[in-house]
């Protein structure tokens, strides 16, 4: 792909072109097997992936499968194997990934795959109330990172393969997540502590002190691609629908008016230290497309996303090859208090940023086109 003019990106790059143009860019960079951190299992891959699987769907361009599968079949054996990283949910997410891949080749082994990834949930540590910890050793620690990376491939899989309960698990979560980190503005934190012995931990709540944009995000994806997943007459989807209406509602009342964009710390726009980040931008113009189509009436959320939107591409840049450069984007984080996220290095084309922006892109697509 060159690189366009000022005027020709405004003409011919729709949310589709964008997106096409931001996974080629990755592709340009790495073989599949290679993308960072290379040769692993793991979200970062699994996030850009899902994304390119998008792309592929909507346009055809078989480029876009092959290059997901690639990266599935060196880590996947004809057995089934994946090697993972056992006890944190992290490891989860890339699983989305096999259905698709099942669905497109009809190859088993991609099933044997994510029947292995399902039996993870029954190794999980918990919390009393049945909670997932975040990671093994992050001990009685819920995460809103979490309902993304396991509760999406579970309620897949429960309606792909008849095991409704883990819909209940899932939403059972869900409910956990909300109740240990919800604030009273409709926005959450980043983390909630059963035992309140994390040094960032509230000590008569357990709640982390801030909220983190790419964490919220998470948890706002969760809500839609969870919706999707269940049946047209399950009674939890009029519930998730609501939820996804109020957080969108709050996040227009935090988006900066100037930019369209989000900041790292969401609430704290006003001081001069804290940044404008594009993962969780990127996130949130997701959040508030699907809310949209999910039915949330607040006249102010397409007008949102479409600000957001407009606020990212403004943003991005072009390297001297005519390749799509996303900047700003935060390294992986744990959960701290406001220096710890305002002090996290920034990234460029990182595949947390290049992925969620690629699915920000297919949402305004789905607005647009109704679908």
């Amino acid at each position: 792909m060159t690189m366009p003019s000022a005027g020709e990106r405004e003409a011919w790059l729709t949310p589709v072109e964008w997106a096409k143009a931001a996974c080629d860019a990755v592709m340009a960079a790495f073989a599949p097997e290679e993308l960072p951190p290379a040769g692993k299992w793991h979200y970062h891959q699994g996030v850009f992936l899902t994304g390119a699987l998008q792309v592929w769907e909507r346009t055809g361009d078989r480029r876009y499968f092959d290059y997901a599968k690639r990266y599935i079949d060196h880590l996947v054996d004809e057995p089934g194997n994946v090697v993972v990283a056992k006890g944190e949910l992290d490891a989860i997410q890339a699983g989305l990934l096999l259905y698709v891949l099942e669905d497109e080749t009809g190859d088993v082994r991609y099933r044997k795959a994510a029947r292995k990834l399902r039996a993870l949930f029954g190794t999980f540590n918990r919390t009393r109330e049945g909670g997932f910890w975040h990671k093994d050793h992050y001990p009685y620690q819920m995460w809103l990172d979490g309902l993304y990376m396991g509760g999406v491939f579970a309620a897949r899989y429960a309606r792909r393969y008849g095991e409704p309960e883990l819909v209940d698990m899932v939403l059972h979560q869900e409910r956990l997540m909300r109740q240990g980190t919800l604030r009273e503005d409709g926005l959450l934190v980043h983390a909630w502590d059963e035992s309140r012995r994390a040094p960032w931990a509230d000590p008569a709540t357990g709640k982390a002190p801030e909220v983190w944009g790419r964490a919220l995000g998470w948890y706002g994806v969760a809500l839609a691609e969870i919706r999707e997943a269940l049946p047209e007459n399950h009674p939890a989807r009029g519930d998730l629908a609501a939820k996804l209406g109020a957080l969108a509602a709050a996040l227009v009342r935090h988006q900066d008016a100037e930019s369209g964009l989000w900041y790292q710390v969401v609430d704290k726009g006003d001081r001069p230290d804290n940044w404008l980040e594009l993962s969780c931008s990127s996130l949130f113009v997701y959040i508030i497309a699907e809310a949209v189509r999910a039915g949330a009436a607040d006249p102010a959320l397409p007008d949102a996303a479409q600000r957001g939107f407009e606020g990212i591409t403004a943003r991005l840049e072009w390297d001297g090859a005519g390749r799509l450069v996303l900047p700003d984007i935060c390294i992986g984080t744990g959960v701290g208090d406001y220096a710890h996220y305002i002090a996290r290095p920034r990234s460029r084309n990182d595949l947390h940023g290049v992925g969620t922006f690629v699915w920000a892109c297919m949402a305004m697509e789905r607005v647009a086109s109704g679908g």
